[in-house]
């Protein structure tokens, strides 16, 4: 399948390859509300990048930005080397956009909707069905090219709304929230194909409130929370710098938590009280598990796993990403 053309991105210096988008002091505000709180980006190109936050972080204003159709109240934004507010519309030419919703057009074929999105970009139709039908084959929806949006499944909408994110080849492909709403096995299946996309050297920019799926597709990512970034890295990073090799969850009955904390919080490096559960962060958890059991607790379920960023995010903001 192919790729952007290097030619058209920003020049590569000798320190790596060009930043795709660059941002400094980056805010954005709706009256009196401030959704984004001066925040600092730099995303070369061939990268997976990540925003990982809870609705309401500020993640989708700052892709609105990004995508040159939301104006930066303060601070500095380049976007493939190019101003928005000069050239935005040399930089949506060059960008993909896979909003949250999907927006297809359900009186057209699925192969209809390809091209016909393609010729917005001004592409011939020739080049415009030849496209469609690679994209079809990629995301294995060729069987389905003559029939209409509806017959589709959730998963496979999905697939369609990104292949038509990259009708125009695009330098840059913007996700927002690209699996919400799909069953395990359809996210499953798409970030199969957003990794393939990344190895032909796709760069994507996601956000999402799911913590598997940013350790899955995103080389680094930044945190959100309230309109600021509060932690940037890649996923391994920000779990070794922000949390503990392993937790252990412990679920007692209602109204328990809170007071049973005390009695094992020198079990653990931390000990976080959620609504239904205990989470006791460890190096060990089966060892601190075994030490519940001394001091004659009797937990109604336990589960000892890895840390994941959503750890990482309760700690760093005190919430989880679902609040």
């Amino acid at each position: 399948m192919s790729h952007p053309d290097p030619t058209a991105a920003p020049r590569t210096s000798s320190e790596g390859p060009p930043s795709l988008i660059r941002a400094t002091g980056l805010r954005k505000s709706f009256g009196d509300f401030e959704a984004v709180r001066g925040i600092d980006l730099d995303v070369p190109a061939g990268e997976a990048f990540g925003f990982l936050g809870p609705n309401g972080a500020g993640k989708s204003s700052t892709m609105r930005m990004i995508a040159a159709v939301s104006p930066p109240s303060a601070g500095e934004l380049r976007i493939l080397g190019l101003d928005p507010a000069t050239h935005g519309p040399q930089i949506r030419a060059r960008l993909g956009v896979c909003p949250q919703e999907d927006t297809l057009d359900t009186e057209l074929s699925i192969r209809d909707n390809l091209v016909v999105y393609g010729r917005y970009f001004g592409l011939p139709r020739s080049e415009c069905a030849s496209r469609a039908d690679e994209l079809l084959r990629f995301f294995q929806l060729q069987e389905k090219a003559r029939q209409k949006v509806e017959s589709l499944s959730g998963g496979m909408k999905r697939r369609l709304t990104i292949a038509r994110s990259l009708i125009n080849q695009p330098d840059l492909l913007l996700l927002d929230e690209p699996t919400t709403g799909l069953d395990p096995q359809a996210r499953h299946v798409l970030w199969d194909k957003l990794f393939r996309l990344k190895q032909q050297g796709v760069t994507l920019v996601l956000t999402t409130h799911y913590m598997d799926e940013a350790e899955q597709l995103c080389d680094r990512l930044v945190v959100m929370d309230k309109g600021e970034i509060v932690a940037e890295g890649s996923p391994l990073a920000l779990i070794r710098e922000h949390s503990t090799r392993e937790v252990t969850e412990l679920r007692f009955g209602v109204g328990q938590h809170e007071s049973l904390a005390e009695r094992i919080d020198d079990l653990a490096e931390r000990v976080e009280v959620l609504p239904d559960r205990l989470l006791l962060y460890t190096d060990d958890g089966e060892e601190t598990l075994a030490r519940v059991h001394e001091r004659g607790l009797e937990p109604a379920a336990v589960l000892v796993r890895r840390s994941t960023l959503e750890d990482v995010f309760l700690h760093l903001t005190g919430r989880t990403l679902v609040d």
